[in-house]
């Protein structure tokens, strides 16, 4: 298993070196206790937030509320509503062959992974738009995501949190 570090700093020696700055020193000092036993692989990530748990099932719970009073089955609305956020996506251009393998593969991901097609301009080929699930949304996505249907079920008299509510369910993220 990975082991993973905040990164409080970092600068470059003039030797060429990477030194980074770290917030847990115990868990850094025992890793450069094992390096001369292992190899490492070191990657950088930018942070990002992560969302909270009580935001996504705030989300789960309006779409069931939603799919009760619609009678759309709740995981069409959840694709539906990946589909509406923007941002979450990526088009290639793929051959005509190929599409159906990358769509089905695409789709084992999970629920929220989902893709269309339009005609590509080059022959032979189809523009593929490839959906990523909610799993992978930044805070800004997901509170797009639980904005788009809290406008839904309001629009079908389903009652949601209040605008203070839903404030603080975003903040969590922070």
């Amino acid at each position: 298993m990975g082991k993973t570090f905040e990164v409080t700093a970092m600068r470059v020696s003039e030797g060429g070196e990477l030194c980074l700055t770290v917030g847990n020193i115990p868990m850094a000092r025992q890793l450069v206790l094992d390096a001369g036993k292992k190899r490492y692989m070191a990657e950088l990530k930018e942070f990002r937030a992560k969302r909270s748990l009580d935001a996504n099932g705030y989300f789960w719970a309006l779409c069931d509320k939603l799919a009760e009073e619609t009678r759309i089955p709740k995981e069409e609305i959840y694709r539906g509503a990946i589909r509406d956020i923007g941002g979450n996506n990526d088009v290639v251009c793929v051959p005509d062959k190929a599409v159906d393998k990358l769509r089905k593969a695409w789709a084992r991901n999970g629920l929220g992974w989902v893709s269309d097609t339009q005609p590509s301009k080059l022959p032979g080929c189809v523009n593929v738009t490839l959906y990523y699930g909610s799993s992978t949304y930044d805070t800004a996505q997901m509170s797009r995501l639980i904005d788009n249907i809290v406008q839904d079920c309001k629009a079908v008299g389903i009652e949601t949190k209040t605008p203070a509510e839903l404030a603080l369910l975003k903040e969590e993220w922070r």
